[in-house]
């Protein structure tokens, strides 16, 4: 069932994507007297699900959810019609209508996509708020894995800024870490004080090829008793409100080193526990039972989300940064898959990958939210200067319109060639990868 959830998000979502991308090709087209000959959802080799006929255009559903298309008259795409190319020119075609008409068309579905992603950002914020966890609420620090700790990072840090940009979202340090092309600068609060240190390019790098961003830190939880439970506690002294801060000669303690480590280590003996109390440290001789406890509950939801409301008016604003900042961060990975060094197209994955982005329960903030995410993602990877995306397309009528020099039919014959075995190897590479994930993970 988890399964079938997922794929029922997964093709809405798509459906719904394509369906607009299309529309936005199919409307421009329309406003120019263009005539559009089919308007597919999905791909229709061979034959089609269903499909109907109203005016001078098929409407029609396809078997192959690759995508979809519509046929415009007069230009050479997916269909490869090249006999029409060959009759002579009518004034209701794609080819006989000026350079910046076409290039209006090819850039509609790509505008559609961006513009559906700032409605849905606009809408989430509107019904839902922007929910985040708050850097300045992180007053423990952070505990760093083995990889944090060769950049740079100690537990207990703070950080404050990456190359001067404050953090306000927890989420953003690791993002920041990631999406980068140069050294980074940051700025933690340690021990009271204000520390800067920069990591070298080449460090991150690694990271990233070793994928040990996962983990790479993780909130610090004080050991702050909320009740005292057993009759060895109570006569040791210890109190509701307490927080271990030392114990021995150890300092800068939290659940995870108290729990895993220390009374771990210390069963059926004794731990000299400092706390604070008040305002003052108080020194504790505490026993430890033969579990590897000393008889407390520790105070739990030390963290809580912060939610943001917005009007209306202040709703469609805050979409269209989301979606701006969306697609700057989604541009800048994929500058990065391109690039050998950074390994990062391992990371590349098909329709398996995109479907597990989706919930194994039906959650509707969720199911928008990843439907704008691939919004942006469809409009990024369409307006790449491949031949066969609108990116291709328009890059040639561009040129037409900078030189004044069209472009052969034969060169653009080839181009869609070229561009159709393009995307067929990085389809067949990201869902290989997918595969290979499976059978290896």
């Amino acid at each position: 069932m988890e399964i079938l959830i997922k794929v029922v998000q997964f093709f809405m979502s798509l459906s719904l994507l394509v369906a607009i991308h299309e529309f936005g090709h199919f409307i421009v087209a329309r406003i120019f007297k263009i005539r559009v000959e089919k308007f597919y959802i999905f791909f229709d080799p061979w034959f089609s699900l269903f499909k109907w006929k109203r005016g001078e255009t098929e409407y029609g559903v396809g078997w192959l959810p690759l995508g979809g298309y519509v046929k415009i008259a007069g230009m050479i795409d997916e269909s490869m019609d090249l006999e029409q190319m060959q009759a002579p020119v009518q004034p209701w075609e794609f080819r006989a209508k000026p350079a910046w008409q076409r290039f209006m068309v090819m850039i509609a579905g790509v505008v559609m996509n961006v513009l559906l992603a700032m409605m849905i950002y606009s809408g989430i914020c509107y019904s839902y708020g922007t929910s985040y966890l708050a850097a300045e609420d992180v007053k423990w620090g952070y505990s760093f894995n083995e990889a944090g700790e060769r950049l740079g990072f100690k537990d207990g840090d703070k950080v404050i800024s990456i190359d001067e940009q404050a953090i306000e979202d927890v989420n953003d340090i690791r993002q920041m870490l990631l999406l980068t092309e140069s050294e980074r600068r940051i700025v933690v609060e340690r021990a009271g004080e204000h520390v800067e240190f920069v990591i070298p390019f080449e460090e991150l790098l690694s990271m990233r090829r070793n994928k040990e961003y996962e983990n790479l830190y993780t909130l610090r939880v004080p050991f702050i008793v909320d009740s005292v439970a057993a009759p060895t506690a109570i006569e040791a002294g210890l109190q509701a409100g307490d927080e271990v801060i030392a114990c021995g000669d150890r300092t800068n303690i939290d659940v995870v080193a108290m729990t895993e480590e220390i009374l771990p280590a210390s069963k059926g003996d004794t731990v000299a526990l400092t706390v604070l109390r008040s305002g003052e440290q108080v020194v504790l001789n505490v026993p430890v039972n033969e579990e590897g406890k000393i008889g407390v509950i520790m105070k739990a939801d030390m963290f809580a989300p912060r939610t943001r409301s917005y009007t209306l008016f202040e709703a469609i604003p805050a979409g269209v940064n989301m979606a701006v900042k969306t697609v700057a961060d989604y541009w800048q990975q994929l500058k990065l898959i391109f690039q050998p060094k950074t390994k990062m197209y391992e990371e590349l994955g098909g329709f398996i990958s995109i479907g597990n982005i989706f919930p194994s329960e039906w959650n509707w903030l969720r199911f928008w939210s990843m439907t704008a995410f691939l919004s942006v993602m469809l409009a990024v990877l369409n307006i790449l200067p491949i031949p066969g995306l609108d990116g291709g397309h328009a890059l040639f009528t561009l040129w037409e319109m900078v030189t004044g020099k069209k472009p052969s039919d034969k060169f653009l014959e080839v181009m869609q060639y070229i561009g159709f075995a393009i995307l067929l190897a990085l389809v067949i590479y990201a869902n290989g990868n997918d595969i290979y994930r499976l059978f290896t993970n």
